[in-house]
């Protein structure tokens, strides 16, 4: 992980606690809410309402708008509307009533250290630590790489999504692109949509290695049906989910578990975390996914060392290599499996 592309609605507030933060407390009721008024221009024609609405009210993510939208918020022609799948054409007259929920406070900036790898006019590459979560979502509404883009970097403060366009898990380390244009930002989803992105990863796994050295895990993942909360291999016939694949390259092994690079084609979620449970081998403390902390480690043991694409405005090819973080050299190093990296 997630390596994951974004590829439908982001997380957003559900339930019980949607319906908490939507009706507020009383003495906010008794104020006059702000309506925001958006003409719709040729951009948005043909667009889905959902999508339209996160084109111009960035500060609220396309799930939260949905949810709005469901509550009669919304208003279109003067009409209340409630399909996020409607189609807007130009000249339409939207009005959103900005209710203030956790969701849109979070989008403020925060200063924090950033590692910033490689910046230009059109796009950031950062490399992420385990434990910052990228983007605010429900348990983390402050602290996360979202805001602190936002107060680095006017450019990207001004981006839906502070120029996120793909995410890491909070545990997992390594490489993002993060765009700071909307036309970089753009070129950059669809490149990654079209599979013109190369993520390779590191990661250390339980149980000794058997078979082929390098294998490829082509199994569709969607939610577990057991268990809402985590990602399974799924049958399509019976389940929904999409296709995944991951090629897997054996690096070392030895008696506790063994050390591999994970190349994505996809970008689902928890991907390789998946697959790799889904071959025998869970990762190192990825408890969700039958893992347990081993070695010092009790994160999961999962790096995104390389990212490769070509320049979204300038079309220079780019590579990026990220050190392997202590805590998982020191677990190779445990386990007697040595390391030769970037």
């Amino acid at each position: 992980m997630a390596d994951t592309v974004p590829e439908g609605p982001e997380p957003g507030l559900e339930g019980e606690a949607l319906a908490e933060a939507l009706a507020e407390d009383e003495s906010a009721s008794l104020s006059e809410p702000e309506l925001r008024a958006i003409a719709m221009g040729v951009a948005q024609h043909g667009e889905r309402l959902d999508r339209a609405l996160a084109e111009t009210v960035p500060e609220f993510s396309r799930s939260y708008l949905q949810q709005l939208l469901a509550h009669g918020a919304v208003r279109l022609n003067d009409q209340p509307v409630s399909k996020a799948a409607h189609r807007i054409k130009a000249g339409d007259r939207v009005v959103v009533e900005m209710r203030p929920t956790l969701e849109s406070q979070a989008f403020r900036p925060e200063a924090m250290d950033l590692d910033v790898v490689y910046e230009d006019a059109h796009l950031l590459v950062v490399h992420k630590p385990a434990g910052l979560v990228v983007h605010p979502a429900p348990g983390n509404w402050s602290g996360t790489l979202l805001n602190g883009l936002m107060a680095r970097d006017p450019q990207c403060a001004r981006m839906p999504r502070a120029g996120i366009v793909h995410r890491l898990d909070k545990d997992t380390s390594g490489l993002m692109v993060v765009a700071r244009t909307r036309a970089a930002m753009d070129a950059l989803v669809r490149m990654i949509a079209l599979r013109q992105v190369r993520r390779q990863y590191l990661a250390l796994a339980h149980r000794p290695w058997q078979g082929a050295s390098s294998i490829a895990i082509d199994k569709p993942i969607g939610r577990d049906p057991r268990n809402r909360l985590r990602m399974a291999v799924v049958d399509l016939a019976q389940h929904s989910g999409k296709t995944a694949r991951t090629d897997v390259e054996l690096l070392g092994s030895g008696e506790q578990g063994c050390w591999v690079r994970c190349t994505l084609h996809t970008g689902r979620t928890h991907q390789i975390r998946v697959h790799m449970a889904s071959a025998g081998h869970p990762l190192v403390a990825d408890v969700l996914y039958g893992g347990t902390p081993a070695a010092g480690l009790q994160r999961q043991a999962l790096h995104a060392f390389r990212l490769a694409f070509a320049h979204p405005v300038t079309g220079e090819a780019l590579e990026f290599l990220a050190p392997l973080p202590q805590d998982m050299r020191n677990a190779l190093s445990a386990w007697g499996l040595g390391y030769n990296g970037p």
